[in-house]
């Protein structure tokens, strides 16, 4: 939802380092995937109720993650990255919740109706991306993307300040995770309304 809103604010500090990067020799695709190993880095310390030292690999690791994306555009953007880039993503927005799980079997519940959450939000954004490709149809609400992004309650942005959030105050992770869950469900329907409006013709 706020995700195309702060572009504007973040985008240029992220170039400005991007390019640093990139003048070091590293590639946009070797640091997603540092970006994975840190996020998932942050799973097992989750899983192992060390929620501190979650918080702070969840930050480097969707630090990276915006890096990557600005390392390509100081270098060379290919269909490859893009690809790798949304895989990582998902494979870290699913590890999270189910690392919860796995920490307290309390929590096992409202984890897997988030990665299911996840995963329906996850189709409809690639369902989305897919057919306005197919139609010819751009935007660069969300900077320079490899393919479309279609806007939603539920976006990067919010689901990150969601995982720091529950790092924060594990002890709620039940009642914040059906709560974001519910959100994601109401992305699934913004999203196939405007999908309804975009390419009934």
């Amino acid at each position: 939802m706020f995700d195309a809103k702060i572009r504007p604010l973040i985008d240029p500090p992220l170039n400005a380092v991007g390019r640093g990067l990139a003048r070091m020799g590293l590639t946009a695709n070797s640091i997603t995937l540092l970006g994975l190993g840190l996020g998932l880095g942050g799973a097992y310390t989750v899983s192992q109720g060390h929620y501190g030292w979650a918080l702070a690999l969840v930050v480097l690791s969707r630090l990276l993650d915006g890096l990557d994306g600005a390392v390509a555009r100081a270098t060379e953007k290919t269909a490859f990255g893009g690809y790798l880039d949304i895989v990582c993503d998902f494979i870290f927005y699913v590890s999270i919740p189910l690392a919860f799980g796995i920490a307290d079997p309390v929590n096992l519940l409202p984890a897997l109706m988030l990665v299911a959450a996840f995963t329906i939000t996850g189709i409809s954004f690639l369902a989305f991306a897919v057919t306005a490709g197919e139609q010819g149809v751009e935007t660069s609400a969300h900077g320079e993307k490899s393919f479309f992004y279609s806007t939603g309650i539920a976006e990067g942005g919010e689901t990150i300040a969601f995982f720091l959030i529950i790092c924060l105050f594990p002890g709620y992770f039940a009642t914040l995770a059906y709560i974001f869950a519910g959100l994601c469900v109401l992305t699934v329907l913004q999203r196939t309304v405007l999908a309804w409006l975009s390419f009934r013709g």
